[in-house]
């Protein structure tokens, strides 16, 4: 098999990049916004032109205020707001694109598209049947959530910022935070995580958090050793460990909702039990897709000329 990485999707950026790009504006006939289910498909074929990706994931959100972190925190991204009904609409089209297109795609009412996601890669590194190839030539996150960082370890792994063509292997981001991707969520436990309402211990930061999990490794270590926090050559080091006890709970619920699950194991979850066979991408139905673009609302140039791009990749597959 040839050395092509393993892509992993993480859809919502790339809805929402279309969906409020001044660029990839489009209507119907009666004034709906399609963008996003434009921009989408848009950047689907050009991602599939580009990358020739043979094994290849879609993760989609479908969780917000529902999934099983927002049980064990109320103030879990509650920043967000729900997509009204059009965007909601376009959020169902988009999955339904990407399938025609012969893309696994998943979403989840309970989890999150970062754990799709962690749970697919761990498959396919322990389950996969991949051997040399996968080892080569690694799992590619195509994604600029810096909480997907976390999943980046194994050396051939990397997470892709697409739109700035920006790899990031597991030496750039411990570059980058000054601690390992698998120290990611016990870094989040630290400082928090102000885009998704994630607390932290207050008074630490970055810089902190950074000196603890240098010099002990993780969150259970630093509690572990709280004894010797003060004499660390912290700024504030002597009133450091007080703050860490008195935040004890808070520091553990941050760390559990910073991390991404990478073990779902539930059969009522497609994604969970999905195989490398499963994943293998399939060519797209191109007799749906203009039919499925006609009833969207799209004008039948627009749909036509979508459909003619991905006939182009079908060839190429072959």
């Amino acid at each position: 098999m040839t050395a092509v990485p393993a892509y992993l999707i993480d859809a919502s950026i790339y809805i929402f990049q279309a969906h409020f790009s001044p660029y990839t504006e489009y209507y119907d006939d009666e004034g709906s916004d399609l963008s996003a289910v434009f921009g989408f498909t848009q950047f689907l074929i050009g991602f599939l032109r580009r990358t020739k990706p043979l094994v290849l994931a879609v993760a989609m959100d479908e969780s917000l205020f529902c999934g099983f972190r927002h049980k064990l925190c109320p103030k879990y991204k509650s920043n967000r707001e729900l997509p009204d009904a059009n965007l909601a609409m376009q959020m169902n089209a988009c999955a339904k694109i990407s399938s025609i297109l012969g893309l696994a795609t998943f979403g989840s009412r309970t989890y999150e598209a970062d754990d799709i996601i962690g749970t697919l890669s761990n498959r396919l590194h322990e389950r996969g049947g991949l051997g040399d190839w996968l080892r080569r030539a690694g799992i590619c996150i195509v994604s600029r959530d810096k909480d997907l960082v976390q999943l980046v370890n194994h050396d051939a792994d990397f997470i892709w910022d697409y739109q700035n063509n920006r790899r990031r292997f597991r030496a750039d981001i411990l570059e980058e935070f000054g601690v390992l991707p698998e120290q990611i969520p016990d870094y989040l436990g630290l400082v928090g995580d102000s885009v998704d309402c994630i607390s932290g211990i207050p008074g630490i930061g970055p810089v902190k958090g950074r000196a603890l999990l240098q010099e002990f490794y993780s969150l259970d270590a630093i509690y572990k050793g709280l004894p010797r926090v003060g004499s660390l050559t912290i700024r504030g080091a002597g009133k450091l460990a007080k703050v860490l006890e008195d935040h004890r709970e808070q520091a553990y619920l941050s760390r559990k909702l910073a991390t991404i699950v990478g073990t779902v194991c539930d059969e009522s979850e497609p994604f969970s039990v999905a195989d490398l066979a499963t994943l293998v991408r399939r060519p797209a139905d191109t007799s749906l897709l203009y039919k499925f673009l006609r009833d969207t609302g799209f004008n039948s140039e627009l749909s036509g000329s979508l459909v003619k791009a991905v006939e182009r990749l079908n060839q190429s597959q072959d």
